[in-house]
């Protein structure tokens, strides 16, 4: 019998990380999220990973205190979700308070559970090295399709564009972008963000310290190399503002922890590290810089990032925004933080932050912004609940300051997982708090562009790092 269940596991285990890249799977139970866009199909083997290694495991094994930081936050929010039922809020579209509280947290528990699975089952140096396996394997899967994706935008066939389609209609509940890629993902920024923030920071710690996940290597080369080049492309041709801020911020770090130049021989080695690394972060930039410009020429989405400055006509910084569309964005996070001034210890409650929408929008015109008018007076098939789109202003709004704090400070506690990897004597250790590091950068900065409890990238990541960290300390006790 142990030995039908181990099976089952590592299969389990196995399709938890191949099916990552899939987060709006189009069958989906209402109960579990089915009608919200974030939908994850992992979360299919995560429940039988949950049942037969997450519980079992809790009782026989020890676990890390990085793990107990984030119950604070948990607590936090389920105490601002029973405040919130005392407040009065009114329904709106048809939904009440009590259905709005329970789908957020049931994707809070949904978000939960991806980290606590990632931690406790891959505390082991193989099973930590398969889940990396499966998770490359399953984005090249997803780099696959991408790429059959990034055909269509190079020469753009109407019945190839249709088959496509069809295809991605099978897993996804959005049909894809003509001039966009968006992988197995709703859009074209998750995909970006789901390769800046799993994937990107590996590939990079691997090519920048020469580890690799696989055992082919040809001298220096790596697959990491050949996986770092695809997942670059990928990037380029989601067209993600979001996620090409991620690769420059992610390459600048890099620079920085892994670049070791050669000792002068003179003695002015401080100021030579100096202007060296300046000089590094300077190509790196324009490095990054160049390949947008030659991508965006081919995408109007994205060359508005320049054209604004182009057109000959007065600008202003606030006008730049609305032109690349943010518009909306600063509406949706100036509104979230009204509603926290309104109630600043313990938010207005999970999911509620749409409740008070309107009330606490900012006083500007909404003419300009076609996307809120849609909002305030939805149409019938239309009736969406808002989100601020900002995982930040998100849990001040609806979680309050004690909701924020006990957030920030798992994200410290993750960070100090990092940093400790980071400087381990160890080459493999420092390998990991290397990507570690990289993966915290990305995330931090994604956390602005998204919002949702369900996606998994933000757990996935934050699993990995503290599930490291914890088999280094062990590593450091038993020495």
């Amino acid at each position: 019998m142990k030995t039908i269940f181990s099976w089952i596991e590592n299969i389990a285990w196995a399709a938890f990380w191949l099916c990552l890249p899939i987060t709006s799977f189009r069958y989906f139970p209402a109960g579990l999220g089915g009608g919200t866009l974030v939908r994850p199909l992992s979360l299919y083997p995560l429940i039988i990973l949950l049942i037969i290694g997450v519980l079992p495991a809790l009782f026989r094994r020890s676990i890390p205190k990085t793990l107990l930081t984030l119950l604070p936050f948990v607590v936090a929010l389920l105490i601002s979700a029973a405040y919130s039922t005392l407040l009065g809020i009114e329904p709106v579209l048809g939904i009440s308070v009590t259905d709005r509280l329970l789908r957020a947290l049931i994707t809070l528990a949904i978000g939960v559970s991806f980290y606590v699975t990632v931690v406790i089952l891959s505390d082991q140096r193989d099973r930590f090295y398969s889940a990396l396996r499966w998770m490359m394997i399953g984005f090249a899967m997803a780099f696959v399709w991408g790429s059959l994706q990034v055909v269509n935008i190079l020469h753009f066939i109407p019945a190839y564009f249709t088959k496509l389609n069809q295809i991605q209609l099978f897993f996804s509940i959005r049909k894809l972008f003509p001039t966009r890629i968006s992988g197995m993902t709703y859009e074209p920024n998750w995909f970006g963000e789901q390769i800046s923030i799993l994937v990107l920071p590996w590939l990079v710690a691997a090519v920048s310290t020469g580890q690799s996940l696989f055992r082919w290597r040809w001298r220096k080369v790596t697959v990491e190399w050949f996986f770092l080049l695809w997942a670059l492309i990928m990037i380029g041709f989601t067209f993600s503002r979001a996620a090409y801020i991620n690769v420059i911020a992610i390459g600048l770090v890099a620079v920085l922890l892994f670049r070791k130049p050669a000792k002068p021989s003179n003695g002015h080695r401080s100021g030579w590290l100096f202007f060296r690394r300046i000089a590094e972060i300077v190509v790196v930039l324009a490095a990054f810089v160049a390949g947008g410009y030659i991508i965006g020429r081919h995408n109007a989405f994205f060359s508005r990032i320049w054209g604004y400055w182009l057109e000959g006509k007065e600008t202003s910084l606030a006008d730049y925004f609305q032109y690349l569309g943010f518009g909306a964005r600063f509406t949706y996070v100036t509104t979230a933080f009204n509603t926290y001034q309104d109630y600043p210890i313990l938010g207005v409650g999970p999911g509620n932050y749409a409740f008070f929408f309107e009330k606490m929008l900012p006083d500007q015109p909404l003419a300009s912004i076609p996307e809120l008018l849609r909002i305030i007076s939805p149409e019938e098939g239309r009736n969406r609940l808002i989100t601020p789109k900002n995982l930040y202003l998100r849990i001040l709004a609806e979680g309050g300051l004690v909701g924020l704090a006990t957030f920030l400070a798992f994200l410290a506690a993750v960070i100090g997982c990092g940093l400790f990897l980071w400087f381990s004597k160890d080459k493999e250790e420092n390998f990991w708090g290397g990507a570690a590091l990289l993966g915290i950068v990305a995330l931090v900065l994604g956390a602005f562009s998204f919002d949702s409890f369900a996606l998994p990238n933000m757990w996935v990541l934050t699993g990995l790092i503290t599930s490291a960290s914890w088999q280094a300390y062990r590593r450091s006790r038993a020495e």
